[in-house]
């Protein structure tokens, strides 16, 4: 072999080529532009829960599966349809990740024991998990905001989740959603509503659905939530689970209405309203609108008095309610909302290099006083000159430009230039007195 020759073994590897990866269909990038109203919505959420005194949770985004089949119930669509569910590689556990949130808060509750020393009102943010059909308003990664209050089994609490969902609407400006009520009862009421329910639909059992068919005799409840337009005549004509409450449930109902009534708060009784968990009795809820197709229901909940011994703890009770945040965004976006962005209140133009050291210290102080500041990268030929500058000064959306120019540096001042306003007006400033005009940069001070 001659030195100008290389083994095949040491010859240099081509360069790979590789595709372009996509998020998985249904799991969609909320990306900074949009993130900035998933913030102004949770920073709301915060802001009122903390006056309601609810406090936050955080759960684990997989569970075991075992508690979403127990909790949610076996025949439930999203335990036979939805969930995405895998076995552990290392132990064969069974695991899902969470397709909702009310049974992991409640299996937190029960492991850490926090009933022990009286109720809870507790409240989440995160992402859920359905193998759905992806449309506007329904993912496959999709995010919800939640409420649960646990611990306490009277109409008022049932209403103060209502009234704390009412003024949430009220806080973010939602205006185009109704509230539609109605009452499960307890158990042994809707088992008499179950049996009369089979009765009447095997009379028309030529009018059911396949989907129809298969929980006539599994959970015939659910068939009331049918929205096939060929079978409404059929469950508009179906037993009503009013007729069945004893007095114990009519009374906890009547309370809940008299509460929101003196409240102002409207609603509609809904005597087809059922949910799609089996872990929900008495009171159920539902906000809905029109503005969303098929996907109405904004925000649903409602009493569930049994999960937590379900889950394996002390029997206790229970009631909370979850939005789904892109819906609940779509309709602020569809109702033509102001919306905040993530826009600079100032960007800064810097002309030298070496001016770098004492211009971070600007910009550090303030921000410290409040003020949001995009500052120009780059150094040597990078740096950029003042026009390139300034058009990323405008496209970064802030109302003024900072200019560190070097007479500017040598009296330790900036120029601040509005270039929003079309004035172009500038003025200079005192680095040593920023605490006396910071102010004046902020867009909500």
């Amino acid at each position: 072999m001659t030195m100008s020759e290389t083994p095949t073994s040491q010859a240099l590897p081509k360069a790979a080529v590789y595709t372009k990866l996509n998020a998985v269909k249904g799991m969609n990038d909320v990306l900074p532009a949009e993130s900035a109203r998933w913030e102004w919505l949770e920073g709301a959420v915060r802001e009122l829960m903390s006056r309601y005194a609810y406090r936050n949770i955080r759960t684990p985004i997989v569970e075991p599966t075992a508690l979403f089949v127990r909790g949610l119930g076996e025949v439930t669509d999203i335990v036979e349809k939805e969930m995405y569910s895998f076995e552990d590689r290392l132990n064969g556990e069974a695991l899902t990740l969470r397709p909702e949130s009310t049974a992991g808060v409640v299996r937190a509750v029960v492991e850490h024991n926090l009933l022990y020393d009286g109720g809870k009102r507790l409240y989440y943010m995160g992402p859920m998990f359905r193998h759905e059909r992806p449309q506007r308003g329904r993912y496959r990664q999709f995010h919800q905001i939640g409420a649960e209050v646990l611990g306490f089994s009277g109409p008022e609490v049932d209403a103060e989740v209502i009234l704390l969902a009412h003024d949430l609407w009220q806080a973010i400006g939602l205006t185009d959603v109704r509230l539609e009520l109605n009452s499960l009862g307890q158990p042994p009421e809707r088992l008499a509503h179950r049996a009369a329910l089979i009765v009447h639909f095997e009379k028309h059992a030529e009018s059911l659905d396949e989907d129809a068919k298969r929980r006539l005799y599994t959970n015939p409840l659910r068939i009331l939530d049918s929205k096939n337009p060929a079978m409404q005549t059929v469950v508009e004509a179906a037993p009503q689970l009013l007729d069945f409450l004893g007095p114990e449930s009519l009374q906890h109902f009547n309370a809940l209405r008299s509460i929101l009534d003196a409240n102002g708060v409207a609603y509609t009784l809904n005597p087809r309203l059922v949910r799609g968990m089996d872990y929900y009795n008495l009171t159920v809820f539902e906000f809905i609108t029109d503005r969303l197709g098929a996907q109405g229901t904004v925000c649903g909940g409602g009493r569930y008095d049994y999960l937590i011994e379900q889950v394996g703890g002390k029997p206790a009770p229970a009631v909370g309610w979850a939005l789904g945040v892109e819906r609940v965004l779509a309709l602020l976006h569809e109702q033509g909302q102001a919306m905040p962005d993530a826009s600079p209140d100032a960007y800064a133009v810097i002309t030298q290099e070496q001016s770098l050291p004492m211009v971070l210290k600007a910009l550090r102080a303030l921000r410290a006083l409040g003020v949001k500041v995009q500052m120009h990268a780059g150094t040597g030929e990078s740096l950029g000159s003042m026009k390139s500058q300034f058009k990323k000064a405008d496209s970064s959306g802030a109302q003024f430009a900072l200019i560190f120019g070097p007479d500017e540096i040598a009296a330790k001042a900036v120029t601040v230039k509005s270039l929003r306003d079309g004035s172009g007006a500038q003025r200079l400033e005192s680095l040593d007195q920023m605490d006396h005009w910071a102010h004046s940069l902020q867009s909500n001070p």
